[in-house]
C-alpha cells in the first residue's frame, strides 16, 4: 500500500463552503472513490486555506484513473474547482501538488527488527 500526501490552495472567500460541502459528500462520491482504490483517504485545512490530503492506495494513478472514468467525479471536480487557485486549468484531483514522504515511523521500526537492532 503506498501513503500519497498532497496539496492544494483553497480560496480564502470559499472555505467555510468547502467545509460544508465535504462534511456531507454526495454518497455516490464516496462509493466510487471506495471502489476505486482510495483508502484511509483524508483531508485536512488550514485556516489560510492550505489544504493537506493524505491517502492509501495501492497505484494512485490507478485511483485517479479509476475516478476519471466515473461519471460522478466530473460532476463533483467540476464543481469543486471553483474552490482552488493555481491549478492550471487542470481539476483539483489531478491538479494537486504530490509531496515526498521523508519519515514514517514504521517503515524504520520494521527496518531495526529486521536488521536485529529492535
Amino acid at each position: 500500500m503506498r501513503r500519497v500526501c498532497f496539496q492544494l490552495q483553497v480560496r480564502p472567500d470559499r472555505i467555510e463552503e468547502y467545509k460544508t460541502r465535504h462534511a456531507a459528500v454526495w454518497p455516490d462520491m464516496l462509493r466510487a472513490l471506495a471502489h476505486a482504490g482510495w483508502q484511509n483517504y483524508s483531508l485536512f485545512l488550514r485556516p489560510d486555506g492550505l489544504l493537506i490530503g493524505y491517502v492509501e492506495t495501492p497505484s494512485i494513478e490507478q485511483a485517479q484513473a479509476g475516478m476519471a472514468a466515473t461519471e460522478v467525479n466530473a460532476r463533483w471536480q467540476a464543481e469543486m474547482a471553483e474552490f482552488f487557485v493555481d491549478l492550471g486549468g487542470a481539476m483539483p484531483d489531478t491538479g494537486f501538488v504530490q509531496l515526498e514522504e521523508v519519515f514514517h515511523l514504521e517503515d524504520q521500526l520494521a527496518a531495526l527488527e529486521s536488521e536485529g537492532r529492535g
